[in-house]
């Protein structure tokens, strides 16, 4: 087992604390629940870069990696939606899009087809985890003399995730058809 697969078995691992920490009602449950999803995300960038880095890509690493992020990233969104932060048919299209991509993916590989991630799903997974943060900050912050509704922004930038979810859809899509009409 190496460094990569550590962190990736690490974040599945920290779901669970997450969960228990989010669902706890206390005046700091928030700040930690959302450190604690941080460092979880973190050490998915963490994990892919090592991998690559060192030459340290492994079948399990593959396998694990991506239900690792799925994981995280839906229980976040089920305990926002239990908190009554996010709608739940929000929620679903996010979840529902990446279970189906996630699928897609599995059947290319089935087959040897490799669709790799695009800057697209990149930018769409950072900018859902900065939402989700967002909306475990479930409280109003001042910064000077304004004060920022939180759950208000995390909304705006969870949408802005949702429509890149969307247009990464179509372009998984497009390539799963595009590879499966050639082979």
């Amino acid at each position: 087992m190496n460094l990569p697969n550590i962190l990736t078995i690490l974040r599945i691992l920290l779901i669970p604390v997450f969960i228990i920490v989010f669902a706890i009602p206390s005046v700091t449950r928030s700040h930690l629940a959302a450190l604690i999803f941080i460092f979880a995300s973190l050490t998915d960038w963490f994990d892919g870069y090592l991998a690559r880095k060192f030459k340290q890509v492994t079948l399990s690493g593959k396998l694990l990696d991506p239900v690792a992020d799925k994981l995280l990233v839906m229980s976040a969104l089920i305990m926002l939606v239990e908190f009554q932060r996010v709608t739940s048919w929000l929620a679903i299209l996010i979840i529902g899009r990446d279970i189906a991509i996630t699928g897609l993916r599995a059947i290319a590989s089935s087959v040897g087809i490799v669709i790799a991630a695009k800057e697209i799903g990149k930018l769409k997974t950072t900018v859902q985890i900065i939402a989700i943060v967002l909306l475990i900050l479930d409280y109003p912050v001042f910064l000077t003399e304004r004060m920022i509704d939180l759950h208000s922004v995390g909304t705006i930038v969870l949408w802005f995730s949702a429509i890149l979810a969307i247009i990464s859809a179509f372009d998984y899509s497009i390539k799963f058809w595009m590879n499966v009409k050639r082979t």
